[in-house]
């Protein structure tokens, strides 16, 4: 027989013991869901992320305290946890920096702003920041209407503020145009708007539409404190001068700090590309999780067709006696049977696969990420059922093989 008849073989076969095989098949499915849905939504928020970070550029890099690790003991001692960067070492370095690239400073105000306008605002869950004039370009934030920050008024601290299209839809009706130059609340504070930017969407669970941008001396001058941190980002003019404006920031920048040459650094560089590495690191475990979670109920699945599998054997024994009799050989007819145990786990696979890319992608867009077909995890799937089929079916098929064709054909 060849392949084509095997298979429709295999078909007339499910069709004949429909019950039973639509319970494998949807046990297979779920198997193969679980599996290609987790693995899914990790692969599309990932690439959520990272598309949002290379938007930002890839030829920036952060400078941040450097953080405390567990690993920071010394002589049974732990680590001092680094200072924050101070407003005045920002600007130090700021105006120090002689290298072909943009600076920018910022402070984070805070994630519980609230912005009025009229009888209209805004939920509680606004992020209010500090930022200079060049912010918007180093973190590839783009000017829908009206204009950026000036730096003198940075520099002045007064209330301008650029706010995001989430605050425009809440307080002005979803028309952009309207809010340039009107005066809203924040908290107590009033504030006129200059800019309105461009949308950017979400990244997971932030909404980068949801945000205010005030003059960085304004935000300094309501929530500056001592231990108030002060972001500062680089971008260069080219990517392939990132490595030497490393070079630079870690020189000066120490030199800022007013460390000793014998010192190590209490800061680090931070570029968008090492958060990406990290987040892939740690979903490694969630990775295996999935398939952890897949291999399981597949294993159910693939005990549940040896055992349909058999019953059929038992079933068609007379059928095999008759297929021997006319010339089958034991070849064809363990063929016959491998082909059935692989085509119902097949059938459970696609169903799987469907429903696993449609709940994948259905969590990413729910957590703002983009549609993502997992070609990978489909050929995951397609092959892990190719597998399941084949050693489920393999002792059944064996077994119809072997019968003697003159028993078999006095099987009642």
């Amino acid at each position: 027989m060849s392949v084509n008849e095997n298979v429709k073989v295999a078909l007339e076969s499910v069709k004949s013991n429909l019950l039973r095989a639509i319970l494998t098949i949807l046990i297979i499915g779920f198997g193969i869901m679980a599996l290609v849905g987790i693995l899914t939504a990790i692969d599309a928020a990932l690439y959520s992320l990272q598309d949002n970070f290379i938007r930002m550029g890839a030829n920036s890099f952060e400078i941040e305290p450097k953080r405390d690790r567990v690993s920071g003991n010394r002589h049974g001692r732990r680590a001092k946890r680094a200072d924050v960067i101070t407003f005045n070492q920002a600007m130090e370095f700021k105006d120090r920096f002689n290298f072909p690239a943009r600076v920018s400073v910022r402070v984070f105000g805070t994630s519980l702003a609230t912005a009025k306008f009229g009888d209209e605002k805004t939920n509680p869950n606004v992020r209010f920041i500090g930022i200079d004039e060049n912010f918007l370009d180093v973190k590839g934030y783009e000017i829908e209407h009206g204009r950026n920050l000036s730096m003198a008024e940075v520099m002045s601290g007064s209330n301008k503020i650029i706010i995001g299209m989430d605050i425009v839809n809440s307080l002005f009706d979803k028309k952009p145009e309207k809010a340039v130059g009107k005066v809203i609340s924040v908290g107590n504070i009033k504030y006129k708007i200059v800019g309105i930017l461009k949308s950017k969407g979400s990244t997971l669970n932030a909404n980068e539409d949801r945000v205010i941008f005030a003059p960085l001396l304004n935000v300094k001058r309501y929530y500056g404190t001592q231990r108030r941190n002060y972001n500062i980002s680089v971008a260069t003019f080219k990517p392939e001068d990132v490595e030497a404006a490393e070079a630079v920031t870690i020189g000066l920048f120490r030199n800022v700090r007013g460390l000793k040459a014998s010192q190590e650094n209490d800061f680090e560089l931070f570029k968008s590309d090492s958060f990406i590495s990290i987040l892939k690191e740690n979903t490694v475990k969630f990775r295996w999780a999935a398939i952890t979670i897949g291999l399981i109920t597949l294993l159910g699945a693939a005990i549940g067709l040896m055992n349909i599998m058999l019953v059929s054997v038992t079933e068609r024994t007379r059928e095999i006696g008759v297929r021997k009799a006319l010339g089958a050989t034991r070849a064809n007819i363990l063929l016959q049977f491998l082909t059935e145990a692989v085509v119902i786990c097949q059938l459970g696979g696609i169903m799987g696969i469907i429903l696993g890319i449609l709940i994948g992608n259905v969590v990413t867009l729910a957590m703002g990420g983009s549609f993502l077909i997992p070609w990978a995890w489909m050929l995951l799937g397609v092959t892990v059922c190719m597998i399941v089929g084949l050693i489920s079916g393999l002792y059944p098929a064996l077994k119809a093989a072997r019968l003697d064709p003159i028993e078999a054909l006095h099987h009642e």
